[in-house]
C-alpha cells in the first residue's frame, strides 16, 4: 500500500494540468495547485500516506457528509421530507431546480440541500453551540482535538456567497428554512471552513467504514444511506463520471479534497487544489481512478488486474 501511494503522488506530481483552483473565494484563489496528498486508513487500525498529506486545507463540501450525519442524528428520516436523495445532473450552486421542485433539493450534497442539512442541525441551538457539535464529532471519529475552522476562509465565503445566500432566501420563500438566512449561511460558511490534512480525513471517515474496529458514531442503516448518496451524488454533476471511473463513494469539496469510502475496507483521503470542469480535484479524481484500478476496491468488482491490498 505505501508503495502504491508513493508512486501516486510521484504520479501526479509530475503532471503539469493540475487543474484550476476555485477563484470565486478569495481565500483559495491564492492556494499552489502544486500540492498533492493521499492517505488511506485501513479497517485494520492502519495509516499510509504519501505527498503533502499532512499539509492542510479546507475540506469545503467535504464536510456535508459529516454535517449529513448529524441532520440525520437530529431529525432522522424526517429530513428526506426537507430534502432529496437524487442526483442533480446540475453545478453544485445550481437554482433552477429548487423552483421547479418547490423549493426541496435534490439531494444533502448539493449547496441548497447542504443548507438543509445545516438548517437541521441548528434545530434549538446558536451557531456557536452547532459548530462546536459539528467539531466534537469531526475531532471524534479523526480521534484528533486539533481539528479546528479557518476563520479566514470562512469570512471570506461569507463575503462573497451571493449564490448561497439567493439558494437560501429561495428555501426560506418555500418554508424549507426553520432559522434565519443570516444564521444557516453563517453556521454553513463555518462548516465548510473546516480545515484538515489528508490523514486527519481519512481517519474522520472511517466512520462510514463498516467494520468493528471502526468508530460507531452512526448505525449501521445510515452508514449505509450516507455512502449510497456519496456514490451517486457525491460529485455534483459529475457523480455518474466519478462512479464510472472510480467505482467508490466519495465526496469533493471545492477546495481540492475528496474523502473516499471502500466499506469495509479503509477511508481514504486525496488533496489537490486544482479542479477540473465539474469543479472536483483534478488530479485527485485521476488518483482516485489509479488507486482502484490498482486495488481492486470497486464496489463493482474486481478489475482483471486488480489486487486487494487490505
Amino acid at each position: 500500500m505505501q508503495d502504491l501511494l508513493t508512486e501516486i503522488a510521484e504520479v501526479a506530481a509530475s503532471d503539469p494540468d493540475r487543474g484550476s483552483v476555485a477563484t470565486y473565494i478569495p481565500e483559495l484563489a491564492g492556494i499552489d495547485p502544486g500540492q498533492f496528498g493521499i492517505a488511506v486508513a485501513t479497517a485494520g487500525g492502519e495509516v499510509f500516506a504519501a505527498g503533502d498529506a499532512d499539509t492542510p486545507f479546507s475540506i469545503q463540501s467535504v464536510s456535508k457528509v459529516f454535517a449529513l450525519a448529524l441532520a440525520l442524528g437530529h431529525a432522522g428520516d424526517q429530513l428526506w421530507h426537507r430534502v432529496g436523495r437524487e442526483p442533480s445532473g446540475l453545478s453544485f450552486d445550481s437554482v433552477l431546480l429548487l423552483e421547479r421542485e418547490n423549493g426541496i433539493p435534490r439531494n444533502p450534497f448539493i449547496n441548497a440541500g447542504a443548507l438543509v442539512a445545516t438548517d437541521t442541525y441548528l434545530a434549538g441551538s446558536s451557531p456557536r453551540e452547532a459548530l462546536g457539535a459539528l467539531l466534537r464529532f469531526i475531532r471524534a471519529a479523526a480521534d484528533n482535538d486539533s481539528i479546528h475552522i479557518n476563520e479566514k476562509v470562512a469570512q471570506s465565503e461569507i463575503a462573497t456567497g451571493h449564490r448561497n445566500f439567493s439558494l437560501a432566501h429561495y428555501l426560506a420563500s418555500f418554508g424549507n428554512l426553520r432559522n434565519s438566512v443570516d444564521k444557516v449561511l453563517g453556521t454553513y460558511c463555518h462548516q465548510c471552513a473546516v480545515e484538515m490534512t489528508c490523514r486527519q480525513l481519512a481517519m474522520a471517515g472511517r466512520f462510514l467504514v463498516d467494520s468493528p474496529r471502526m468508530p460507531a458514531l452512526v448505525s449501521i442503516e445510515r452508514r449505509r444511506r450516507i455512502n449510497a448518496l456519496m456514490m451517486t451524488c457525491g460529485h455534483y454533476d459529475g457523480s455518474g463520471d466519478f462512479a464510472f471511473r472510480v467505482g467508490m463513494p466519495g465526496k469533493s469539496g471545492v477546495g481540492g479534497g475528496i474523502l473516499v469510502v471502500s466499506p469495509g475496507r479503509a477511508s481514504v483521503a486525496v488533496w489537490s487544489p486544482g479542479l477540473n470542469r465539474y469543479g472536483n480535484s483534478k488530479l485527485g479524481t485521476e488518483a482516485m481512478e489509479r488507486f482502484a484500478h490498482r486495488t481492486g476496491w470497486s464496489v463493482f468488482g474486481v478489475p482483471h488486474s486488480g489486487k486487494d491490498l487490505t
